[in-house]
C-alpha cells in the first residue's frame, strides 16, 4: 500500500515538542485536504501526533514503522474542521509542586506520561509512570479521588494527558509546567 502524500517531512533525531512544532508549521503551509508524512525516531512522537490531530481538528490517518523511523500520517482538515489546540486551564509550576510534593505525596498522584526511557534515566522519586498513549487504557488504575499532577518534559504531552483525565471525569488534575527539562528538584534513574 503506498500512501500518496504533498509533504514528507523530517524530524527524525528530534525529541519532544519539536516533531509537533514543525508538523505545525508545515501543516499550515498545506491546502486543505492534503496529506503530510512526518518521519520521526522519537517513539513519543506517536501519542504526540495523536493527541495534536486531535486537539486542532486535523486528521490522524496511521502510523507505518520502518526500521527504528516511525512515518506519521496526517490530512489538513478543512478550515471548518480545524481549531486552535486548547491549553489545558489548570496548571502547576515546577517550583510549586516540588514544595507540595515534599509536604504530602499521600493525597497526590506525581503521573509521569513520557516514554518508558525518558522515565528510566530522570524521575521525580514516587511518580507513577503512564506513558501518553497509554493513558486512556489505563485510568482505572489511577485513584479519582487524590489531585493528580501530570508531568512530561516539556509541559505538551502532559496537557494533552490532562484535558484526557479531565474529560474521563477526574476533577482534581494538574499540568505542571514547564516540566522535568527544567525540573531542579529531587531525582532518581535506574
Amino acid at each position: 500500500m503506498s500512501i500518496k502524500v504533498d509533504q514528507v517531512l523530517d524530524c527524525k533525531g528530534l525529541s519532544c515538542p519539536m516533531p509537533i512544532v514543525r508538523t505545525k508549521k508545515a501543516m499550515d503551509q498545506l491546502e486543505a485536504g492534503q496529506v503530510i508524512e512526518v518521519q520521526a525516531t522519537d517513539k513519543g512522537s506517536l501519542a504526540d501526533m495523536q493527541g495534536w490531530a486531535k486537539n486542532t481538528g486535523n486528521q490522524y490517518l496511521g502510523t507505518k514503522e520502518e526500521g527504528n523511523v516511525l512515518k506519521h500520517y496526517l490530512r489538513k482538515s478543512n478550515p471548518g474542521e480545524i481549531e486552535e489546540a486548547a491549553k489545558f486551564e489548570h496548571t502547576i509550576q515546577n517550583d510549586e509542586l516540588e514544595k507540595a510534593w515534599a509536604e504530602n505525596q499521600t493525597d497526590m498522584i506525581l503521573l509521569d506520561v513520557r516514554e518508558p526511557a525518558e522515565y528510566e534515566f530522570k524521575r521525580i522519586p514516587g511518580a507513577v509512570s503512564i506513558p501518553l498513549g497509554e493513558l486512556e487504557g489505563k485510568l482505572d488504575t489511577l485513584d479519582r479521588t487524590k489531585e493528580i499532577h501530570v508531568i512530561c518534559r516539556t509541559g505538551s504531552r502532559s496537557d494533552m494527558a490532562a484535558q484526557i483525565l479531565s474529560e474521563k471525569g477526574f476533577e482534581h488534575v494538574k499540568n505542571v509546567l514547564p516540566g522535568m527539562s527544567e525540573w531542579n528538584g529531587p531525582t532518581e534513574s535506574e
